[in-house]
């Protein structure tokens, strides 16, 4: 049974160090060549998402762009969002993406990386509880990188090689978990 897991970037600013964390996670993960198991990318960047119920979300553009975003999450049997971590949560582009969401991503599972001044944990228990809303199972290990520890200059990113072992053992559980909850879809 083929899995599809999407690598969720969940920050669209410009000159995001969410970027290389992102591509960082794809690189670590493919490179592991889980059988059965496929990996891409999801820039949420590339989906134009006005904010869900203002006037701008009416326009033809805009319901063509959630709906994109809408077939796109459903494709994939789990998630990995990558997200910074903005004043204890997640940032609002990522909250209002996930806010257009709910069958979509019904019965599957997640896993988190984080990045920020405390990795973003907090990001990351914010993220728990809108996740828990849709239906979505989390996994207990995360993959936080310290802005202070993993970037220099708070912006190329160096992350330290003890990270490795919270990645694999985060994509054993979402592998693990999406497996089973694929057989309840």
């Amino acid at each position: 049974m083929m899995l599809k897991i999407g690598i969720v970037l969940g920050s669209v600013r410009e000159g995001r160090n969410g970027e290389a964390v992102a591509n960082w996670m794809l690189n670590f993960a493919k490179n592991r060549n889980d059988e059965g198991v496929e990996y891409e990318l999801v820039d949420l960047a590339n989906y134009d998402l006005a904010m869900l119920g203002s006037k701008a979300s009416q326009t033809e553009e805009a319901q063509g762009a959630a709906k994109a975003w809408s077939e796109k999450m459903a494709s994939y049997d789990g998630y990995i969002f990558v997200t910074p971590e903005y004043n204890h949560a997640i940032g609002g582009a990522l909250k209002n993406a996930l806010d257009y969401l709910n069958p979509e991503v019904n019965n599957k599972a997640a896993g988190f990386v984080g990045y920020g001044s405390l990795g973003g944990t907090r990001a990351h228990e914010n993220l728990r509880l809108i996740l828990g809303e849709l239906q979505v199972a989390d996994v207990r290990t995360a993959v936080t990188f310290s802005l202070m520890a993993d970037f220099e200059n708070f912006s190329v990113f160096k992350p330290a090689d003890y990270h490795a072992d919270n990645a694999n053992t985060m994509l054993d559980q979402v592998i693990a978990w999406s497996r089973v909850l694929k057989t309840v879809r």
